[in-house]
């Protein structure tokens, strides 16, 4: 513990580290879920036997752009986002930069994890809805979306967990936060204190998001 108090890099620069990471984090669980929800529902509604069947749509966004886009590992991936992270941003470096790739990275992964979940949804909820007249709208809205609310809490706690892993890795290429303070002291400078400690942060991180994402879908969850 004395180690860990005394030492001057975890003194000065964990506290930026850690909000970094949180800003990676948020920024870009804020785009994954407003871009990949909607995504994931229209992957679901525009598949064959769906409520509005558009096979070549689906097809081409769910085999071309969410699978190709999963199929490629992050750390190539975030690298290969660079330009497009600097033509947004302004910058290659620093959190808000990270956040394309991290989004970008994500969205296809939270789609289809959402397109799942709308899949877990009873049929015969669907026919009564429609059996009363509802619009397509409305049976999204009211029926696959509230039914699955828990499942998609869940989903979205896994997407955020995932990112907390991811914005590690962006660290490694000037996205910054802990893993650019665990790689530029803690492996660099040979510093196991530094090291110990940000995995430890980050473990910690992982287990409050997963903790705060099981208690909030328990809690929606009425069967």
């Amino acid at each position: 513990m004395n180690d860990i108090f005394s030492n001057p890099v975890l003194a000065k620069a964990l506290p930026e580290a850690i909000l970094e990471t949180l800003q990676m984090v948020g920024i870009s669980s804020f785009f994954t879920v407003l871009i990949g929800l909607p995504l994931g529902v229209f992957l679901h509604v525009s598949a064959p036997g769906g409520l509005r069947p558009m096979p070549v749509t689906n097809r081409v966004l769910s085999d071309v752009v969410v699978n190709i886009t999963r199929s490629i590992p992050f750390a190539i991936l975030m690298v290969a986002l660079i330009p497009v992270a600097r033509a947004l941003t302004g910058t290659s470096l620093g959190p808000v930069a990270a956040s394309v790739s991290l989004s970008i990275g994500t969205i296809p992964f939270f789609a289809r994890l959402v397109e799942n979940c709308l899949r877990d949804v009873h049929h015969g909820k669907i026919d009564a809805a429609q059996v009363m007249g509802s619009t397509k709208m409305q049976v999204i809205n009211k029926v696959m979306l509230r039914e699955s609310l828990p499942a998609l809490v869940a989903a979205a706690t896994t997407t955020v967990v995932t990112l907390v892993g991811y914005s590690a890795m962006a660290g490694l290429v000037g996205g910054g936060g802990l893993g650019k303070l665990a790689y530029n002291y803690g492996f660099q400078r040979f510093d196991v204190t530094v090291m110990l400690v940000t995995i430890v942060l980050i473990i910690v991180l992982v287990q409050v998001i997963q903790l705060v994402g099981e208690r909030i879908s328990r809690s929606l969850d009425h069967r």
